[in-house]
This record gives C-alpha cells, structure tokens and sequence, in this order.
C-alpha cells in the first residue's frame, strides 16, 4: 500500500476513519484507512504528530497497515471507536527535515556512484547528522568536495524529483535503466515508488521526499569514518547546514574573547596557548616536587633528631593527577609513622584522592573509617590504603579521629601539617 504521505508528502493535515483500535501494553495501537504520518523504515524514523490531538511518537508499518502507537493517558477507555472519523496532524519541522535529509542522501549516493562508481551500502538518518556507508577503502577530502560542489550545483538548479507508483509487475519498472532498491524494506508488497531526481538517478524507495532539489537548500559533507570493513561519509542538509553555522558563528564569537583575536587567528592563538600552558604544567610540575621533597626533609630530619611524629597530616588541593603524594611517599624515612595525605581536586567540589600509609594495623583500623567520613571508596592492604573520595570538607573530622586513636593507643609526638 502507498500511504497518503508517501503520495503526497507535503500533507500536513488529513481526515480518515479508525479501522481497529486495540489496547496494548502503556497504551494503543490504532489502524485507519490511510495516514499522513509516516511509518518507520527505509532509513527514515517515524513521523510524530497528533490524531484527535492526542500525540503519536511511534509509527510502523506491518504488512499494507500502518499501526499508529498512543501512550495510555490514564483513561482506560479507547480512545477511538472503530468507524470513527479523525484529524491527523504531523509534526511539519520534524516530517521536513527528514524529508531534507533523505532526498539529500539519494543525491548524494547517486554522485558518489556516478563521479567515483562508489555504492552505498546503508544510511543513516540520526538527530544531529546523518552518513552513507560507501563500498570504498576511503574517501578524500578533494573527493568530498568534487561531491558537495555537485550536489550544491543541482540545488542551485532546482532540479526536478518525482515520485512514480508502479505495480510490481508493470513493465516500466524494467523499460529503464534497472532501478536500485537501496533502502527499501524487504516486506514492501504492492505498489512501488520510484523516485526520480531529473537527470541523475532512479530509485526504488518508501520515503518522503521533496519535490525540487532547491528545497534541499544545501549539502554539506562533514568527514570520513573509517571503521572495520565501514567507511561512512557524514553530511548535512537543508535546515541542519544553518544550524551548524549558527553553532559555529555562536562558537566562533566566544572564542573571538576568550583567545583575545578574530577567527584568523585562533589556531595560532590556540597553539599559542596550548605551549603556554604545558610550560606551566612543567613548572608546576617541577615546584611541586620540590615542595614534596622539603616537606618530606623536615620530617626525616625530625627523626634524626629523635622526635619523630607519631602521625602526620598533610593536606593539599593540587588536584587528583598532582605528583606530590607520590613524591612525598618516595622521600619520607619514617616507616612507623601514620601518615594522612589527601589532594582535592581544583574545582572545589569536595572530591579528590586519599592515601594512608603507616603500620598494617593502624591502617586497617583507621583507612575505612576515615574513607567512609569522607563518603569514599577505596581498599588497602598492608602499610597502604587508597581511596577515590567526595566530600573533603569533612576533614576536620577525620583529624579529629585520628588524634583521639593515637591519643589513646599509642600516645608520643603530633605532628600536623596543613597545606592549602
């Protein structure tokens, strides 16, 4: 069957009558005598729209019907009676991208095929960008652009597409040049369509579609993408070419601020930038370790001298990837003493990286405690206990439990050291 959008695409409102209305699991499938909301397939999605006013997201196609989806809106009543006479209403921004999109990869498969004698395997439709599956081990970026320039030009043209009705065994389905079947689902039984673009191709296809190429407005080719056995060509058309120029325009004018210079000069400012930073990251990388190092100094020279703490604090906020636990853990000499070490990270959410390191029991007894205090999760075993953990702020807590432990088991010297 040939539906009333695939005779007339353009059809935004439409009156039929309920064929059956049957209740299904979260809602009903309905079936009428025709519809101008297309069904599923093709590569093409659904149409959305509303029958009654009430809205339909889902629409498939089994056999010659239509099966029509509506959510159960909490009535248990049907929501239409067999016989009855309905508005069917379609979501016209949605049915006219797709439409875009659609006629857009016929002529862009039928280019590929005709300029490279590349064939398309498969498409599909997606909701930011669309692509075709080539027979090809890759395409370049001087090919994409031959391709794009074509297409643009037929646009320019407003060259004619038509869509004709056959029956299967008509003989000017075989009269012509023979037609691809690309996309057309292997359950279509009845009446074919085959869409014409003047002068480029003929095709089998249950799709929408517009009536001139100039309703594309434009194509645009985005990249290739190599993947085993797959190379998919990504484009644009129509309506999603202006968006992703207003995307990038919107892009281009923060970024006209945040690098201090216009859209000539970004990829130098941005490398500019990029050298800046990763010098910084060196000294940062560089005094950090030093740090680490001094702080570990003092405590070895405490023990020199005979007054080695019992634990000791230290308490950072360098981020999680900074190099001073491990340096600090590398440096310091003091193999009996606890030592709590956490590094939050940068952007004061609470979260950051916990090591503890002394005595197995003191690390046993103390390392799930203060992770749970600070709504972590870690292990430990032996003289070591990590944790990845999320709420900081409660550090004066987990000071406070480890000096009321060493206060009643072990006694000896504190030593306490806080960094911010």
């Amino acid at each position: 069957m040939v539906f009333k959008c695939q005779e007339d695409s353009f059809l935004k409102e439409f009156q039929t009558k309920v064929v059956s209305c049957e209740k299904v699991a979260g809602g009903f499938n309905v079936i009428f005598e025709d519809t101008i909301l297309f069904p599923e397939g093709g590569g093409q999605p659904t149409d959305h729209g509303t029958v009654g006013g009430r809205a339909v997201k889902s629409v498939v196609r089994k056999g010659s019907e239509a099966i029509h989806f509506l959510e159960d809106d909490g009535n248990d009543s049907q929501p239409f009676a067999t016989g009855e006479q309905v508005v069917q209403c379609v979501d016209w921004n949605r049915r006219f991208d797709h439409m875009q999109q659609h006629s857009g990869q016929h002529l862009i498969t039928a280019i590929f095929d005709r300029e490279f004698k590349y064939n398309t395997k498969s498409w599909w439709l997606g909701t930011e960008s669309s692509y075709i599956d080539l027979e090809a081990k890759d395409v370049t970026r001087e090919q994409l652009e031959i391709v794009e320039s074509i297409c643009n030009q037929l646009i320019v043209d407003c060259t004619p597409v038509r869509v004709d009705v056959y029956e299967p065994d008509d003989p000017a389905l075989k009269s012509d040049v023979t037609r691809a079947t690309r996309g057309l689902p292997d359950d279509v039984s009845g009446p074919l369509r085959v869409v014409t673009i003047a002068g480029i191709e003929s095709n089998m296809c249950c799709g929408t579609h517009v009536r001139n190429l100039g309703q594309l407005q434009s194509v645009k080719l985005l990249s290739v993408e190599k993947a085993k056995g797959k190379c998919l060509v990504h484009f644009l058309v129509g309506g999603r070419v202006l968006r992703k120029l207003s995307e990038c325009y919107d892009r281009e004018v923060q970024l006209n601020t945040l690098l201090n210079g216009g859209p000539s000069s970004h990829i130098d400012l941005a490398k500019k930038l990029q050298s800046t930073v990763r010098a910084t990251q060196r000294i940062a990388k560089k005094l950090t370790t030093e740090l680490a190092t001094a702080e570990a100094e003092k405590l070895n020279q405490q023990r020199d001298s005979g007054s080695a703490p019992k634990h000791v604090s230290l308490h950072r906020s360098d981020g999680q990837d900074s190099d001073f636990i491990n340096t600090f853990l590398r440096m310091v000499k003091l193999p009996d003493c606890f030592i709590f070490l956490t590094n939050a990270d940068t952007d004061g959410s609470g979260k950051g990286q916990l090591v503890l390191q002394g005595r197995p029991d003191d690390v046993a007894k103390l390392g799930p405690e203060i992770c749970t205090l600070l709504e972590g999760k870690g292990n430990g075993k032996g003289t070591r206990y990590n944790a990845k953990v999320n709420k900081l702020k409660n550090l004066p807590q987990c000071e406070k439990l480890v000096q009321e432990y060493f206060s009643s088991c072990n006694g000896g010297t504190t030593a306490a050291v806080v960094e911010k």
